[in-house]
C-alpha cells in the first residue's frame, strides 16, 4: 500500500487516517479501496453533504428537476454555476477514463463492504455557497464570475503524474497560499471554515480507527483542526445581508417613486418624461439581456414590461418573470434534463433548454440592474432640470 500522501493521525484514543484525493484522478479511487479494505476501519467518513450523497446515488436527479422551482426560489445563478464547475471536472475526468468524484463513489461502496458506517463530513453545500457569495466583495465576486465563465473555454490534457504532483504538500501548500492573496474571501468560506467541520465530523465519528476521503486541499486544515476546539453553529449560520444593502435596495426606488409622483404633480409633461426615461432605460436594457441569451420574442416583450415595474419592489426580479414565460413557452423535456449529467458547453448553454431557461434569468436580472443605475441616473437628472438645479 502506498503510504507516500496518507497521513495518520492520533486523537484521544483514536487512529485517524486522512487520504489526500483529486476528484477526477483515477488512482485516487483506488487507493481509496485499498486503504479502506487493507484498515478494516470502524468509520469511512468522506467528503460529501447529505445532497451531494444523493445526487451521487440518484442517476435520475437531474430529470426530477423543477426548473420553475429553481427560478422561484432565486437559484438559477446558483445551479448554472455548479453546472459549469460539475461539466469542467467532468471533462477532465473524461480524458483520464474516470468519472468526476469516483473516489467518494468508491468510499462509499468500500464503506458498505466491510460494514463500516459512513460518514457525510461536510457542510450542506447550499450554506457553503450562501456564505462564500456573501462573503465576497464586489471585484472578488466579479474576478470569480470570470474564472468560472473561462472554465467553459479549458480544454487542455492532465495526467495523473501531474495530478499526484499536485496532492504534493509543497505544490499545495503554494496553491492554496496564492488562493488566500486573490480570493481571501473564498478561502475563508470554502476551504478554512469546511476545515473545521470536516475535522470536527472525522474524530467525532464513531469507533477506535476512522478513514477519512478529502480533497487533498482540505488535508493541511484538517490535520491542524483535529486538535482544536470547533464551533459548528458559528459557520453553518447563514450571515446575514448587511443592513446597507437593504437600505440601498429599497432606498433607491422609494427615491425614483418619489420623483416620478412629484413630476406628475407639478408637471405633468415632467412627469411623462421621467416615467418614459425610466420605462425606457429599465425595460430596454432588461429586454437586451434576454435577446442576448436568445430569448423568445414573448420572452423579450415580458422582460420590457416587467423591469420597470420589478426595479420598483426589490423583492421582485425581472429575471423571475422572463424565466417562468421562457420556460412556459419552450417547456424542457426530459432529454433536456438527462444531458446535463454530461456536462455543457458555451453552445450547449443556448442549445440545452434549461440551461438556456437559466441564462434568460440571469441575463434579464443583469440588464433590470444596470437599467435601474442608467434609468434612475436619467430620472435624476431629468427631474433636476425641470427645477433648475
Amino acid at each position: 500500500m502506498d503510504e507516500d500522501n496518507i497521513q495518520r493521525l492520533e486523537y484521544a484514543g483514536k487512529e485517524i487516517i486522512l487520504i489526500p484525493t483529486a476528484h477526477i484522478s483515477k488512482k485516487s479511487a483506488e487507493q481509496v479501496k485499498e486503504v479502506i479494505e487493507t484498515e478494516q476501519p470502524d468509520s469511512v467518513c468522506v467528503e460529501l453533504d447529505a445532497e451531494r450523497y444523493s445526487s451521487i446515488n440518484d442517476e435520475d436527479k437531474w430529470s426530477e428537476m423543477n426548473i420553475f422551482q429553481v427560478i422561484k426560489q432565486k437559484k438559477s445563478l446558483l445551479l448554472l454555476v455548479n453546472l459549469i464547475i460539475s461539466s469542467f471536472q467532468s471533462r477532465m475526468a473524461e480524458k483520464l477514463g474516470i468519472s468526476a468524484g469516483e473516489e467518494m463513489r468508491q468510499g462509499i461502496e468500500s464503506a458498505k463492504e466491510i460494514g463500516a458506517e459512513l460518514v457525510l463530513a461536510d457542510r450542506n453545500i447550499q450554506i457553503t455557497f450562501k456564505r462564500v457569495w456573501r462573503g465576497l466583495g464586489l471585484w472578488e465576486k466579479l474576478k470569480l464570475i470570470v474564472q468560472i465563465i473561462s472554465m467553459l473555454f479549458v480544454d487542455e490534457e492532465i495526467t495523473e503524474e501531474e495530478l499526484d504532483e499536485l496532492k504534493n504538500g509543497d505544490a499545495l501548500n503554494m496553491m492554496l497560499e496564492e488562493m488566500g492573496k486573490s480570493f481571501p474571501g473564498i478561502k475563508k468560506h470554502l476551504l478554512d471554515e469546511r476545515d473545521q467541520f470536516l475535522a470536527n465530523k472525522i474524530k467525532n465519528a464513531s469507533g477506535d480507527k476512522i478513514v477519512a476521503v478529502l480533497g487533498a486541499a482540505h488535508v493541511p486544515g484538517v490535520k491542524k483542526e483535529i486538535y482544536k476546539e470547533q464551533n459548528l453553529s458559528k459557520i453553518t449560520e447563514l450571515p446575514k445581508k448587511p443592513k446597507w444593502g437593504k437600505i440601498f435596495s429599497w432606498g433607491i426606488p422609494a427615491v425614483i417613486l418619489v420623483i416620478i409622483i412629484s413630476s406628475f404633480i407639478n408637471n405633468i409633461s415632467t412627469g411623462i418624461e421621467v416615467t418614459k426615461a425610466w420605462i425606457i432605460w429599465n425595460g430596454s436594457l432588461s429586454a437586451l439581456g434576454v435577446l442576448l441569451g436568445r430569448g423568445h420574442i414573448l420572452t423579450i416583450l415580458t422582460a420590457f414590461v416587467v423591469a420597470p415595474l420589478s426595479s420598483l419592489n426589490p423583492a421582485l426580479a425581472a429575471g423571475w418573470f422572463a424565466g417562468l414565460a421562457e420556460a412556459y413557452l419552450k417547456k424542457p423535456q426530459v432529454k433536456d434534463f438527462q444531458k446535463l449529467s454530461q456536462g455543457i458547453s458555451i453552445k450547449e448553454i443556448y442549445t440545452n433548454k434549461v440551461t438556456h431557461i437559466l441564462l434568460i434569468v440571469i441575463l434579464a436580472n443583469l440588464g433590470s440592474v444596470i437599467g435601474t443605475a442608467v434609468g434612475g441616473a436619467s430620472v435624476i437628472r431629468t427631474f433636476l432640470e425641470f427645477f433648475n438645479f
